[in-house]
């Protein structure tokens, strides 16, 4: 996958999230790598492991009261 392409998934993340960029990208590149390792097919993993980064975020984010 191309840099520009993760660049774009990262930051589309971080500003749905409010989390830093950093952050999103630390995670990504982890469950990208964590799919990997256990993949046999690998064509939509970078499409499962932003929409896993999504969930894991929303779900560690407070919720507002």
């Amino acid at each position: 996958m191309p840099k520009t392409d993760v660049d774009q998934i990262v930051h589309t993340i971080a500003e749905e999230t409010n989390t830093p960029e950093e952050t999103v990208a630390r995670i990504y590149a982890d469950t990208l790598d964590q799919y990997r390792a256990e993949a046999r097919i690998q064509d939509y993993l970078p499409l499962f492991a932003a929409r896993k980064v999504r969930a894991t975020l929303r779900q560690s984010a407070p919720t507002p009261h």
